[in-house]
């Protein structure tokens, strides 16, 4: 999705110091995403979660990582980089581009 390609696209921009902090906190996400939805999940599977769960659990779990730091609480950056790492390792996902299986 553009909005969680967005969202790493801004902790990659960022200056060095808080850029470390960003991604601190997106590892914190992603590994909450792995313990909700486990490692054998698809695209679709990770995006329903998304629209069904919201993102709420992202800015609780941002504050807790990272409390001195506001910036790291912003879910559109740090929440769409999470989902966006995470959907790279989906069952369905190669390189940016979908795979379908033939079934």
């Amino acid at each position: 999705m553009t909005l969680w390609r967005d969202g790493q696209q801004r902790v990659d921009a960022a200056e060095p110091e808080l850029r470390r902090k960003l991604e601190s906190v997106v590892d914190v996400l992603v590994a909450e995403l792995r313990r909700r939805l486990g490692v054998t999940v698809t695209t679709a599977e990770i995006a329903e979660y998304y629209l069904s769960e919201g993102t709420d659990w992202c800015f609780q779990a941002a504050h807790a990582a990272a409390p001195d730091t506001p910036e790291a609480w912003d879910i559109a950056t740090v929440g769409g980089a999470a989902f966006a790492r995470f959907s790279r390792g989906a069952l369905d996902w190669s390189g940016g581009v979908r795979k379908f299986s033939e079934d």
